[in-house]
């Protein structure tokens, strides 16, 4: 059996590189365009799950192959004709199978991410998406809608039908929120914690909302008593140059407004239980990005660095994914210092860190001797 860091370095090529697929019909329900990982399918290698992109250019010329799945969802994974473990891809989840009463698709409310999340967009739109001097590079959470996949507007009630189908039909574990940034000093934290509220109405079940960071922090506690449990707020990029070039209009939100809000964000969710994203291959550094993971787990924020894949459709479509060997170089010393600093993905109650299906850093997690 591989080691967790093997498995991690088996991983990261995968993900850096992409796969091809024998059978195209094996990709036929992995997510194209919209928020959160698109054009990506989810496999399981050595009982992790993960998103690989199968449908971006470097997938198309991926040195990875995967053969086409049996009866039961299994396959193997091959470089250059030589073996290298089975995969597995989950199966649709029953809760895509119904609709609601006036007659929506459970489908285009939430859908399934990695094995066991649940995962909606509320806001299908964004103010910062409407022109291309503000939207971020790498960005598709307009294509979605436009083709037709979603729709804009989750209502609460929607919300909480989906996620307790989702609980009792496909053993979800957890919800993640996310919404497109509304106009509004709130930052969409409102509907989130409306939606949230109904959520746990319905069911029990951990959720993660994200959004921005709100202009008042008093949000925090109202996010909180709402019902959600973990909180996000994404930089995406670490350095002030960086988030200028890819996301304009989000960098007017400055670094210094993130940590001010993380700062005042952990004492309410607790420790370990915010976090960010950081898309690593954008520009930053291996090393700015290690100095900004430092001071967000000082703070008690877990810093999710996974590898950039470039979405069709985008300003960024054919901009190269980062190499294997870049992302060791920050994920290696980053699953150190987060375990150093006493965080962990297994801990974080809801979310994308506790997923971790974008990114090999819980499995470089598991190779740190405690």
């Amino acid at each position: 059996m591989p080691t967790p860091m093997a498995t991690g370095r088996l991983i990261n090529e995968l993900q850096s590189y992409g796969v091809r697929l024998v059978d195209p019909k094996a990709g036929a329900d992995s997510r194209r365009g919209g928020a959160g990982p698109s054009d990506h399918k989810a496999m399981t290698v050595d009982g992790m799950t993960v998103m690989v992109p199968v449908h971006t250019a470097p997938a198309f010329e991926s040195p990875y192959l995967v053969e086409k799945p049996d009866a039961f969802g299994r396959s193997r994974v091959s470089r250059d004709g030589v073996s290298l473990g089975e995969v597995t891809f989950p199966l649709q989840p029953k809760f895509y199978g119904l609709s609601t009463a006036d007659g929506i698709p459970y489908s285009k409310i939430a859908v399934l991410h990695g094995r066991d999340v649940l995962a909606t967009t509320v806001l299908q739109s964004c103010i910062r998406y409407q022109s291309r001097t503000k939207t971020c590079q790498f960005c598709a959470i307009g294509q979605s809608l436009a083709a037709g996949r979603t729709i804009e507007r989750k209502t609460p009630a929607q919300l909480a039908e989906v996620a307790k189908a989702a609980v009792e039909l496909d053993g979800v574990k957890h919800m993640v929120m996310t919404t497109g940034t509304p106009p509004g000093r709130d930052r969409g934290c409102e509907i989130l914690a409306e939606s949230a509220a109904a959520v746990k109405a319905a069911v029990d079940l951990p959720i993660q909302v994200q959004s921005e960071p709100p202009d008042d922090d008093a949000w925090f506690q109202r996010l909180k008593d709402a019902g959600a449990d973990a909180l996000g707020m994404h930089l995406e990029a670490v350095t002030p140059e960086v988030r200028s070039r890819i996301m304009p209009g989000k960098a007017q939100v400055s670094v210094e407004r993130y940590l001010a809000a993380f700062a005042a964000a952990v004492p309410v969710f607790g420790r370990g239980q915010v976090s960010t994203y950081i898309l690593a291959g954008l520009g930053d550094t291996a090393e700015a990005i290690l100095a900004m993971s430092e001071k967000l787990v000082a703070l008690g924020v877990y810093p999710f660095v996974v590898p950039f894949v470039p979405i069709s459709g985008t300003p960024l479509e054919s901009h190269p994914t980062p190499s294997p060997a870049f992302m060791h170089e920050i994920l290696g010393p980053l699953s150190k210092m987060v375990r150093a600093g006493g965080l962990s993905a297994t801990d974080i109650k809801a979310g994308c860190g506790r997923c971790g299906a974008c990114s090999a850093l819980s499995a470089y997690e598991k190779g740190v001797a405690p």
